[in-house]
């Protein structure tokens, strides 16, 4: 199991699963619709807690008279301090002594008085680092005193859970602590900060959140909270802290698979660490860990082998028994388990002398695994037994899940199938409630996207009903102009009424045609002229009030956002485009061709014939990606994948509400993606037999495929030049 620099790290584990069910053969059964768990999460230096040395004095009061923000607000430290403050919380990491005694000096110059809370602050996190509990909570006591202080009294609560692995109590501690933080702190515009924000503690507490995120696997929210923590160190100007968050935010978007946004900031953390060795070094076991979630072994080994060798160029002893950490996992999955054990057993001592829990208890992992995989049964026995221990008090599932199916593989490589049995059904219980957390969390960042979406087309419908609103305004102060002209003209009046009482109803009719059109453009999609979601409810509500009948194909294209980012949003647009054309020439023309957000569309059809579906979900699979689609830049290969259902589901044709419909194809669509893509899923059949029942199998759809409780069909679609 892989520890690295700063964040922990979760990912697929498609690849393992795999290898762990060819070794086990029949026992296991078919791993067809495996969701995606994750994989160990990397040590870092600030999660470590090194050596014990002298205890902290007792943080003192203030000097008296030193100046004093108003109450409940904390002066802020000014640049030239702030740069100080973070090379001794960085120095802290390995050399925490020094840093320490660094911090006590500006505690006693009366010119940081006015700033003395982040003074103490910093040295709360080098105390915690040295493995001080007792002087963190001091320090942390003396900061809840002042007004003002309660932030970075929990932050630094929250840092000594996160160094004793206590991953999840770390992340509460540091919401708390975030709710006070982000009223001052807003996403920054460009490079300026608000006055009053505390960018750096507000940094370490998404960083924390993020960690605890991943840990659950919310993947989609580590990406927002990354990328809200790198905007305000950018804002900082802290190319170190920059480079740091680019590399998490590397290994989360390849969790997520996807590759070439992982190279970008892989690419972007590189260049802000060169000069400094030992940013390097982490840089490159960031490297490690994004070439360990694409399945390149060989990479993984070198990038931790450069890293190891940076880190001893820059005599960072506590990095180097990381590195070592993380080159016993790399060991492990390229068949050296000897060479596994040897630095194990070389790195072991110099974590404990730091008293790093968190790195102990992964490093002990490692060696369990490596053991099992020489036969040495009992030392692994003991080892195992030792990490339940250290992890005492920890609720972390993502790291759990992957430490079974790390033992589980070893044991069945040295055919041990009992035990590995054992491990594999303990770790697919807690990899399915990963799953289940990360499909949520995607799905409530895509509600709020589509909210928002939403919210600007009626503000934009507001304006125009406004403007119909004032025009109707208008055309009543002309009729009342005719009344006075007829009070003043009566030799004209029949003449000029007959001209205005013509103008006003010409007026009326285009006020009325002008609704009407308005009202049809409200429910098209302007990018494509399909039907949108407004558009499908007004056909639900008139024609599945109570029950849904009929089928529905939901389609997502694979893979659409490299296409913006390789070929920019022009092309994305081209191709979303002549999809939605190839969508519609494919269905028949009394079915309902919707752009249901984004890359995805939404078919519609109401009298298909169950054993026709298949058909129509095969034609618009081969529609869409048997020929190119042209752009400006050249043409691209596209494919689709598709989750379809006939309603009412099969056999017990139980009534569903429309939205229940929509997320069964969903589902269905989900397990196409998981499966390779560029291929359709459809259900066939369903054993439920009442809607209590269907509730279950929506809960955990993955386990009701596994169990066959819902039996799925499978459309491969056409074969790409490159396949």
């Amino acid at each position: 199991m892989t520890r690295s620099v700063p964040m922990r790290r979760s990912t697929s584990a498609r690849a393992r699963l795999a290898r762990l069910g060819l070794a086990l053969g029949v026992m296991f059964g078919s791993m067809l619709g495996v969701c995606e768990a994750a994989a160990p999460r990397p040590v870092h230096p600030d999660a470590s807690t090194p050596a014990p040395s002298a205890p902290a004095a007792a943080i003192a009061p203030a000097p008296t008279g030193a100046s004093t923000a108003p109450a409940g607000v904390l002066p802020l430290p000014d640049h030239a301090l702030d740069a100080q403050l973070a090379q001794l919380d960085r120095q802290g990491l390995n050399d925490p002594d020094r840093a320490a005694q660094q911090l006590r000096l500006l505690l006693a110059e009366p010119a940081h008085a006015a700033q003395r809370a982040h003074v103490e602050y910093t040295l709360g996190r080098v105390e915690s680092s040295a493995g001080h509990p007792d002087a963190v909570q001091r320090i942390a006591d003396a900061l809840q005193a002042r007004p003002g202080g309660r932030p970075l009294a929990l932050m630094l609560l929250a840092e000594q859970q996160d160094r004793l692995g206590q991953t999840g109590r770390a992340g509460g501690l540091a919401q708390q602590a975030l709710q006070m933080l982000s009223p001052a702190c807003p996403p920054p515009q460009g490079q300026s900060l608000p006055p009053g924000c505390d960018a750096r503690v507000t940094v370490q507490a998404l960083r924390l959140v993020a960690r605890a995120e991943g840990a659950r696997g919310e993947y989609a929210f580590v990406e927002n909270s990354l990328r809200r923590a790198l905007a305000l160190a950018q804002a900082l100007q802290d190319t170190n802290l920059s480079g740091w968050l680019m590399a998490q935010l590397a290994v989360n978007s390849q969790t997520r698979d996807e590759s070439a946004a992982a190279q970008q900031w892989m690419s972007q953390s590189w260049q802000l660490a060169q000069g400094d060795v030992l940013a390097m070094s982490r840089a490159r076991m960031y490297e490690s860990m994004v070439a360990s979630r694409r399945g390149d072994r060989a990479l993984q080994q070198t990038a931790l082998e450069e890293a190891l060798r940076l880190a001893r160029q820059a005599g960072a002893r506590r990095d180097v028994a990381q590195m070592q950490n993380n080159l016993t996992d790399a060991y492990i999955h390229t068949d050296q388990a000897a060479a596994a054990v040897r630095v194990a057993r070389e790195a072991l001592p110099v974590l404990q002398s730091y008293n790093d829990q968190t790195g102990e208890r992964t490093l002990r992992h490692n060696l369990s695994v490596a053991l099992v995989l020489q036969r040495q049964f009992e030392p692994a026995r003991r080892e195992i037994a030792r990490v339940v221990e250290l992890a005492q008090g920890d609720n972390d599932p993502v790291r759990r899940a992957v430490q079974l199916r790390e033992l589980g593989e070893a044991y069945a490589k040295v055919g041990q199938w009992r035990e590995a049995l054992r491990l594999y059904h303990e770790e697919r219980a807690l990899s399915a409630a990963t799953a289940q957390r990360n499909r949520e969390s995607s799905l409530q960042q895509l509600r709020l996207k589509y909210d928002s979406e939403a919210k600007q087309r009626d503000l934009e419908l507001l304006r125009r009903d406004q403007a119909l609103k004032d025009q109707e305004l208008s055309n009543r102060s002309l009729a009342q102009y005719v009344g006075v002209g007829l009070a003043v003209l009566l030799g004209l009046s029949l003449v000029l009424i007959g001209v205005m009482l013509a103008r006003v109803r010409e007026a009326n009719r285009k006020l009325k045609a002008n609704q009407s059109l308005l009202r049809a453009q409200s429910e098209r999609d302007p990018l494509t002229d399909l039907a949108n979601r407004r558009h499908f409810l007004a056909v639900m509500d008139r024609h599945a009030k109570d029950m849904f009948t009929g089928a529905l194909l939901m389609i997502d294209i694979d893979h659409f956002k490299h296409v913006n980012d390789r070929h920019g949003h022009a092309a994305g647009d081209a191709v979303i485009v002549e999809v939605s054309r190839r969508i519609s020439q494919a269905v028949r023309q009394e079915d309902l061709v919707v752009r249901w957000g984004g890359e995805e569309f939404l078919v519609f059809a109401r009298n298909v014939a169950p054993d026709q579906l298949q058909l129509l979900a095969e034609r618009i699979l081969f529609s869409v990606g048997q020929e190119p689609v042209p752009t400006a830049g050249g043409a691209l290969a596209v494919t689709c994948s598709i989750g379809f259902a006939h309603f009412p589901l099969p056999p017990a044709q139980l009534a569903l509400h429309w939205e229940q419909a929509v997320n069964w194809a969903d589902m269905a669509l989900y397990t196409a993606k998981s499966q390779g893509r560029n291929r359709a899923r459809g259900i066939v059949t369903v054993e439920a037999g009442d809607a209590q029942a269907l509730i279950q199998i929506e809960a955990d759809f993955d386990a009701a495929c596994s169990s066959e409780r819902v039996q799925l069909q499978t459309i491969l679609g056409p074969v790409q030049p490159d396949a």
